[in-house]
């Protein structure tokens, strides 16, 4: 019985979504469709969409879930989606999306209505902004948090252990010692632009 209700789903619920989070160490962040086409032939069973438009996204979703990838479209980097929830709307209508990730917890916590996968992203510019987001916890809406710059092990571990939602370092990872940094700091996974550290 619990096959046929995975079955009927339009993609993995949040707790398979966070197992699948903890077999993926490095989910690959796609800028251009150039780098999309490579990602596709890749080991990665997450991808992050930072780039296109209202016009394309559906397009560039559907290859991802042709090639059986979870498909996470950034709301905040694709051209002609208003900060709205009739934007969420269309991606969830419109499009084969697995979920969203965007600064804006509005957005978010309306993804999450509509019964996508979603992950709030954070920028840890300074100690008012990491208090903010601590302020923020449980986040309830968000099936993940990611924390942006991702090379900020004393800060991911200060995070990981005042939430209990799963950590994605992402932003200036730059090689496998970043890498490695983060994981053992707490994070389930980095998001990174650089294929090469799939390898």
């Amino acid at each position: 019985m619990e096959t046929v209700i995975l079955q009927k789903k339009r993609h993995p619920g949040p707790e398979l979504f966070k197992e699948l989070l903890r077999k993926t160490p490095v989910i690959l962040a796609v800028k251009s469709m150039e780098g999309l086409e490579i990602c596709l032939a890749k080991d990665c069973g997450i991808i992050f969409i930072l780039f296109g438009d209202i016009v394309t996204i559906p397009g560039i979703v559907a290859k991802i879930k042709e090639a059986k990838k979870i498909a996470m479209v950034h709301m905040d980097l694709i051209d002609g989606l208003a900060s709205k929830d009739i934007a969420v709307d269309f991606l969830a209508g419109q499009t084969r999306a697995d979920g969203v990730l965007s600064t804006k917890p509005s957005l978010v916590k309306y993804a999450k209505h509509r019964e996508l996968l979603t992950i709030q992203r954070f920028f840890v510019l300074d100690s008012l902004s990491l208090l903010n987001i601590e302020k923020q916890f449980p986040l309830e809406y968000a099936d993940a948090i990611e924390i942006l710059p991702g090379v900020m092990p004393k800060i991911i571990r200060k995070i990981t252990e005042n939430s209990k939602k799963p950590i994605i370092a992402g932003g200036l990872i730059s090689d496998q010692e970043d890498v490695r940094h983060a994981l053992n700091a707490g994070a389930v996974s980095v998001s990174t632009t650089n294929i090469g550290l799939l390898s």
